[in-house]
C-alpha cells in the first residue's frame, strides 16, 4: 500500500508539473518581436539571428523570436526604439548605445570623442564596473539588459576628398545619427552635420544630398557605400558603438525563471560570438576587410599621431561639456579602467 501511495503521489506531482508548464506556455506569445537596425548581412544582424536561434532551440520552441530589421516596428526611426521597447511595442532588441542615448544619457559615454583608443579599452568598459553601472541605468529606465555586443569603431567616409585634418571637414555635409553629441562633435570640427535615419542615409549619399557619413567598416562594406560615391575613407577610431541585448520588462517577467536563465545565457553567448564577427577583418592583426574595401577603388587614409592629436584637441571642449551631462564620476571611472587595461 505504501508503494502504491508513493507511486500515486509521484504521478500527481508529475501531472501538476505538466499542468503548470502548460499554463506557463499558454501565457507565452506565439511570436516575440525583436528589433534591429540592420539586416542579417551585417554582424549586428547575425548576432540577432544567433540569439533567436539559441533561444528557440533551448526553450524547445516556447520562445519563438522573429527579427524585424530596419527598426520597422517604429517606422525606421531608430531613436524611438528604446521608448517602444519600454512601452511594449517591441518585445526584444539588440540596440545601439548611440540610438538609445537620448533616453539613457549615460550611454553617451561611448560617443565621447576619442575616449577609447583600442579594442582593449572597449572591453575594459563593457566587462568592468562601467558596464555594470550602465546596465543599472538601462534597467532603471524600464528595460532589462542582458548582454553586450558590438557595432564597432566608427570611421569617416565622404565623396569629396581625403580627410587628414579638421580643416578638411570645413563645410562638408555629413549624415550623423540622431544624437546631440554627434551634432556638437562635427560642428566643432567645422562640418555641417545632418541627422537622418540609416534608411534615409543611403539614398541621400547616392544622390549627393550629403557628402559623407560615419559608420563601422562592417556597415560601410556591407552596405557597399563605395558604390554611392563614398570613395574616401579615414580611419580615426573617434568613437565606438557597443550594442545591448535587451528584453521588455513585462515580457521578461512573464517567462519562467528557467526560461529567463536560458534567454540571458543565450544573449551572453550570442554577444560574444557577435563581437568576434564584428571585429573580423578590421583589427591590426587582421585587416582583410580593409584590403577588400581598398579593392573597390577606395582611398583609405590612416592618421599619423600628430594628425590624430589635432582632431582630439579640437573636440576637447565637446568632451568636457558632455562629461557633465553623462556624469563626471562615470567618465572618471571609464578613464581609470582604460588606463589600467591589459593591452
Amino acid at each position: 500500500m505504501k508503494i502504491r501511495s508513493l507511486l500515486g503521489a509521484i504521478t500527481c506531482a508529475v501531472a501538476a508539473l505538466s499542468v503548470t508548464s502548460t499554463a506557463y506556455a499558454a501565457d507565452y506569445k506565439s511570436e516575440y518581436k525583436m528589433s534591429i537596425v540592420v539586416g542579417s548581412a551585417f554582424p549586428w544582424g547575425q548576432g540577432a539571428e544567433i540569439w533567436a536561434n539559441l533561444v528557440k532551440e533551448r526553450t524547445d520552441g516556447r520562445i519563438n523570436i522573429k527579427l524585424y530589421p530596419g527598426v520597422s516596428l517604429v517606422q525606421g526611426d531608430q531613436t524611438r526604439e528604446f521608448t517602444a521597447i519600454r512601452q511594449g511595442v517591441i518585445d526584444m532588441a539588440i540596440g545601439s548605445t548611440i540610438n538609445w542615448s537620448p533616453q539613457v544619457k549615460q550611454l553617451n559615454l561611448f560617443s565621447l570623442p576619442f575616449l577609447m583608443p583600442d579594442y582593449a579599452a572597449i572591453d575594459a568598459l563593457i566587462h568592468g564596473e562601467v558596464g555594470k553601472q550602465l546596465f543599472k541605468h538601462i534597467e532603471k529606465a524600464g528595460v532589462v539588459p542582458l548582454a553586450w555586443g558590438e557595432n564597432g569603431y566608427r570611421q569617416l567616409s565622404n565623396s569629396k576628398q581625403e580627410i587628414k585634418s579638421p580643416e578638411d571637414l570645413k563645410g562638408m555635409k555629413l549624415r550623423v545619427v540622431g544624437s546631440p553629441l554627434y551634432i556638437d562633435t562635427f560642428t566643432a570640427l567645422g562640418a555641417n552635420p545632418t541627422q537622418m535615419s540609416w534608411a534615409d542615409a543611403q539614398p541621400a549619399l547616392a544622390t549627393g544630398a550629403v557628402d559623407g557619413q560615419e559608420n563601422p567598416l562592417s556597415i560601410y562594406a556591407g552596405a557597399k557605400l563605395y558604390d554611392v560615391a563614398q570613395k574616401y575613407l579615414t580611419l580615426w577610431n573617434y568613437v565606438a558603438d557597443p550594442l545591448v541585448f535587451v528584453v521588455n520588462k513585462q515580457v521578461w517577467e512573464s517567462w519562467t525563471e528557467e526560461d529567463r536563465k536560458i534567454v540571458r545565457e543565450a544573449a551572453i553567448e550570442a554577444g560574444k560570438q557577435e563581437i568576434v564577427i564584428a571585429r573580423k577583418g578590421v583589427t591590426p592583426e587582421d585587416s582583410s576587410l580593409l584590403k577588400e574595401i581598398e579593392g573597390h577603388g577606395v582611398t583609405v587614409t590612416s592618421l599619423t599621431q600628430e594628425q590624430h592629436d589635432a582632431f582630439v584637441e579640437v573636440t576637447k571642449p565637446v568632451f568636457e561639456k558632455w562629461k557633465k551631462t553623462i556624469g563626471a564620476d562615470l567618465v572618471d571611472q571609464a578613464q581609470k579602467d582604460i588606463a589600467a587595461r591589459k593591452k
